[in-house]
């Protein structure tokens, strides 16, 4: 090793990406340990880091650039976190860092966030969990570090009141790339702020921490104050936004981030996750606005709205908002819908049609579509699908009107060649038969899909992926899907049955039972959901329980609440918001 010159070991370390294999060549010999220390520029720490010997690490590394401390999973059992010290250090020894992440560090505040100011050529920063965090931690921030061009803020629940962090950012106006997620002390409102900022960012998104009892009421923005804003505000430059889980109002006047949407003429993806408000117009606006947008990403809830003078019960977008899109958007190329809490009632609760689809992905150079619980989609959208001479990309979730029939189409899509079924009950292995006969794709994906074998998905394509429904659980979205009934029984013949409250409780357990089978798995315990008319609630159930009964039994028609013999022991009685929830 000593006759190798100083460049060559540079250039052979620079090869090697594992941190593991790097400490163990280090210690091959003391020139090897100087180089490495003087080469390393990026590492990461996680709980096995003892925070004795942090000091020692940042004056052996003092060239490093990118820095992430992550402290996921940490118990009382790993010793000590890092500190502001322990930050202090780093900045001091490390100025030359422009990449640094910080995730369920307890123990770092203020004035540890402070001692950033050293890193004058700091540029990213992810801040994830900080806890002690607050608005004058990321005023000193935003002061002292000019070169900062990514902010990542997520799970930070001290930060709150003063927006003068954002507003000093904003003029600072070197941000390309903010997103703040889940910190409940920054409110969407907060971001008009922002001011001369929009024009240079790049990418935003912002998501707000949802609850259970959001998804079936959901309060106006707390950082909300009447005729106070202004929205003349230009983002030219932003490409990538994404907003998920807000609050608007349809018909204005406070609009709150929803302005983005008619004002982003660079945007290229775009992402919606139950935006509660949005309208036709909205998506008018936007299709107008942004002739280069590429993909569009859709997550929608059913909501009631004003039209005319009746009040409906649906998605906020319609076929108006297709159109607009397939008018107005020549680029577009992804384009995923998803639905949740959706039902098959008249009139529909989804404002699409499945023409308006199909037109859509016609009109358009659409590579790659997603379809998670679009009732609306069903063989005949397969079949009209099947001329799309773009589309490459599908993927078909929990989309229970698609069956074989439906399925035979795939084989005559032009340029499809990636597949994935998840959650399509009605799909067997005769639906995959001609795909598998025509070896036509490079990808297929099944998961939780009962009626499809693992034999029946074999040589279907160059590349297989099977999971079966157990397996397949995490890539569920949205809130239920639903398990077929077993072949031997109807679920008239089910539902027919009559018993008591009780008798019906243990049917439907026996059958929400793991170790069942994927055929047999929450077969009755769905019926009983469906079909229960009646029900009465008296001291023994706790409130926390009461959600989750009501959204269980959404067909109720008779209810009955007594507490007659209540006493303190029960636990609370039933209160103004389980009455709100059970007229949901």
């Amino acid at each position: 090793m000593e006759h190798l010159s100083e460049e060559l070991i540079i250039q052979i370390l620079k090869r090697i990406t594992r941190t593991s294999d790097l400490n163990s060549l280090s210690l091959v010999s003391k020139q090897l340990y100087t180089i490495d220390a003087e080469q390393r520029a990026t590492i990461r720490l996680d709980c096995g880091l003892a925070t004795e010997a942090f000091p020692t690490l940042c004056s052996r590394f003092p060239n490093l650039l990118k820095v992430e401390i992550d402290y996921s999973g940490w118990t009382s059992g790993n010793g000590s976190q890092i500190d502001n010290q322990c930050l202090l250090f780093l900045s001091s020894c490390c100025t030359l860092l422009n990449d640094l992440t910080l995730s369920f560090c307890s123990n770092i505040s203020d004035p540890g966030i402070a001692c950033l100011t050293y890193c004058k050529k700091l540029m990213s920063l992810r801040l994830n969990s900080i806890p002690e965090l607050t608005s004058s931690g990321l005023l000193l921030l935003a002061v002292g570090c000019k070169a900062l061009s990514s902010v990542y803020l997520n799970d930070c629940k001290g930060i709150a009141g003063s927006t003068e962090w954002l507003e000093h950012l904003g003029v600072n106006g070197s941000l390309e790339e903010l997103a703040v997620k889940n910190c409940k002390g920054i409110g969407q409102y907060h971001f008009l702020k922002f001011g001369s900022g929009w024009m240079k960012l790049q990418k935003f998104e912002y998501e707000i921490e949802q609850g259970f009892w959001s998804f079936f009421h959901r309060d106006r923005d707390p950082s909300y104050k009447a005729d106070t804003y202004r929205y003349d505000l230009l983002c030219e430059s932003l490409k990538d936004l994404r907003l998920a889980h807000l609050v608007t109002e349809p018909e204005g006047p406070e609009i709150g981030l929803r302005f983005l949407l008619g004002k982003c003429k660079a945007l290229e993806r775009l992402c919606l996750e139950y935006v509660s408000g949005l309208i036709d117009n909205d998506m008018i606006a936007l299709s107008q606005t942004c002739k280069n947008l590429k993909s569009i990403s859709l997550w929608l809830n059913p909501e009631h709205y004003n039209v005319g003078d009746d009040i409906v019960f649906r998605t906020g977008f319609t076929d108006e908002s297709l159109k607009a899109l397939a008018l107005n958007c020549p680029l577009l190329q992804a384009v995923e819908l998803t639905f949740t809490g959706c039902e098959h009632w008249d009139p529909p609760e989804i404002g699409f049609t499945q023409e308006g689809l199909v037109s859509l992905v016609q009109s358009c150079p659409i590579r790659v579509l997603m379809l998670n619980s679009a009732l609306i989609f069903n063989d005949d959208g397969m079949k009209a699908l099947s001329t799309a001479q773009f589309l490459e990309t599908l993927s078909l979730i929990d989309c229970d009107e698609v069956t074989d029939h439906g399925m035979r189409f795939a084989v005559h899509f032009p340029s499809l060649i990636n597949l994935t079924l998840r959650y399509c009950y009605n799909v067997s292995d005769v639906g995959l038969s001609e795909l598998v006969h025509a070896q036509k794709l490079e990808s297929l994906v099944v998961g939780g899909c009962p009626m499809i074998s693992e034999k029946g998905v074999q040589s279907a394509a160059k590349s297989v992926c099977y999971e079966r429904a157990q397996e397949a659980q995490d890539a569920r979205r949205g809130f239920y899907y639903h398990s077929p009934p077993p072949p031997e029984f109807g679920r008239r013949e089910v539902a027919g049955v009559r018993s008591s409250d009780s008798s019906k409780n243990r049917a439907a357990l026996s059958s929400a039972s793991p170790g069942d089978g994927a055929n047999s798995s929450w077969f009755l315990y769905d019926i009983d959901a469906e079909q229960r008319a009646t029900i009465c609630v008296v001291s023994g159930p706790a409130i926390e329980a009461l959600p989750v009964l009501f959204s269980r039994f959404p067909n109720l028609h008779k209810v009955e609440n007594n507490y007659s013999g209540w006493a303190p022991g029960n636990g609370s009685q039933i209160d103004n918001q389980g009455l709100r929830l059970l007229s949901f």
